[in-house]
């Protein structure tokens, strides 16, 4: 199993942010290929577009809200998972770290696209434009 991590300082209080990545339908505002996300209970469905296709998958996440990390892990689908962490840097400043973990077959086989260290490359890419797209969401009051 692969694990990327990344993370982006924002501009917004730790709740402001915490509430925002627990609003499945802004998903797609921030993370690329997920055309629609709706909750349902401790299930997120997400329709995502895989290697020329909509795909849905499940997603069953999970909150350590007193450690303020959301772990998340498909049900249905490739093989992914991970966390968001959130750190408080002060009042209206936190920080955000994301972890990504994947089987490097599972991405190729499901979304297509290169292998190896081209593939690492486009996947961290894909997570800083993800957080750096939080960032504008949640800064901007979405």
């Amino acid at each position: 199993m692969s694990t990327l991590e990344e993370h982006i300082d924002i501009s917004v209080p730790l709740d402001t942010a915490w509430e925002c990545l627990h609003r499945a339908e802004t998903y797609p505002r921030f993370l690329e290929g997920v055309r629609a996300a709706r909750s349902e209970g401790e299930r997120t469905r997400l329709d995502v577009e895989a290697g020329g296709r909509t795909r849905e998958f499940e997603v069953r996440i999970t909150d350590r809200g007193g450690e303020n990390v959301m772990t998340w892990r498909t049900t249905s689908g490739p093989t992914l998972g991970g966390a968001f962490s959130l750190l408080s840097l002060d009042d209206d400043h936190t920080r955000l770290q994301a972890r990504f973990e994947y089987e490097p077959g599972t991405i190729t086989e499901t979304f297509g696209g290169p292998k190896g260290f081209a593939q690492a490359a486009v996947i961290e890419r894909g997570l800083r434009s993800d957080l750096q797209q939080f960032k504008e969401l949640v800064e901007h009051g979405g």
